[in-house]
């Protein structure tokens, strides 16, 4: 996979964004700011990644989104190593909804549980969503430091 940093016209990889997060205003308030990042394999977008820097040790990846056709193939894996490669010095957290087959991933990843913000999704979007089968309400972050082991999920 080919990582391409974009600098403009983030907006048209809308369609796949919106796999990972599915209400456009929310992807409003954080595409201008943060760092945009393509994978692309044999000519083909494979996954996208938006990544903002929250504070001086803190990067949050704000979306991450596989196409179906590349979905459990690695892909979303390895840009979660890019963009960790990529903030040496800083803690990544992800926020996502409280999916076992999500928090799996991330948990295989070397993710820990960070905090939780409750009713995020019934607060934040105008539609139920959900994530293999559950309605998703709170907002649980997981967090990657360099150089510690994962703690439980709690």
């Amino acid at each position: 996979m080919i990582v391409e940093k974009l600098k403009c016209d983030k907006k048209r990889y809308l369609a796949l964004l919106l796999s990972g997060d599915e209400q456009e205003y929310m992807i409003d308030r954080y595409i201008d700011r943060g760092d945009m990042f393509v994978g692309i394999v044999d000519d083909n977008v494979a996954v996208v990644c938006v990544v903002t820097r929250e504070a001086e040790f803190l990067a949050e990846i704000k979306n991450i989104a596989v196409a179906p056709e590349y979905r459990r193939m690695g892909y979303g894996r390895a840009m979660l190593r890019y963009v960790e490669n990529l903030y040496p010095d800083c803690t990544v957290q992800v926020g996502t909804g409280e999916s076992p087959l999500t928090l799996d991933f991330y948990k295989s990843c070397g993710y820990s549980f960070s905090h939780r913000i409750p009713d995020f999704f019934t607060d934040n979007y105008d539609h139920p969503v959900i994530d293999g089968g559950i309605v998703l309400r709170d907002m649980i972050y997981m967090k990657k430091t360099p150089g510690r082991k994962p703690t439980s999920f709690s």
